[in-house]
């Protein structure tokens, strides 16, 4: 695996070695020696999926201590734009973003340690998208800064007309009002 570090402390892209031929391909999509090699100590707990069509953004979700989660995210089916977004006070990058383009073609996958934000958009006419986590989920530590704050200023690549939102998401605070690490 190749691992890329970002513009943003704590986000890594890492590119997995693919072997494919004829009949298909095969790839190592996660190995813990080699992730805490170039992030650190990490113990994954949980692992997730979703399914979603073009235009649904999920995110920017987070949660607080003693909650907080660090992410390994990728894309099993379709493409999506990924983002992490800094949300550590007292950060050089607090408030910066990295977006990567995460398709089942590159299988780029993308690595966020705890203290950011994360959410993706679904580009592609259906996308399956795999996540593993180092802490259980928490609807009491739960939150989530609104996709299009300005003070953020994420490129989605879509016009927001055509985004698909859930009702909590519409609902999320600007960072300047939102509880953060």
């Amino acid at each position: 695996m190749n691992f890329i570090k970002t513009a943003i402390d704590g986000v890594w892209i890492i590119e997995p070695k693919v072997l494919a031929d004829s009949r298909g391909y095969f790839m190592e999509c996660f190995k813990q020696n080699e992730l805490e090699q170039h992030v650190g100590k990490v113990n994954f707990v949980q692992d997730n999926e979703s399914k979603s069509t073009r235009g649904v953004l999920r995110g920017l979700h987070y949660q607080l201590p003693p909650f907080a989660q660090s992410k390994l995210v990728r894309v099993i089916s379709g493409a999506v734009l990924d983002v992490a977004v800094d949300i550590r006070k007292g950060s050089p990058t607090f408030g910066k973003y990295v977006s990567v383009e995460l398709t089942s073609e590159n299988k780029l996958q993308l690595f966020m340690s705890q203290g950011f934000a994360h959410g993706f958009l679904v580009t592609s006419e259906e996308a399956v998208f795999s996540y593993k986590v180092d802490n259980v989920y928490s609807p009491q530590c739960e939150r989530g800064i609104c996709f299009n704050d300005p003070a953020i200023g994420v490129d989605w690549g879509m016009e927001e007309s055509h985004l698909l939102l859930s009702e909590k998401d519409k609902r999320a605070k600007p960072l300047s009002e939102a509880e953060v690490f």
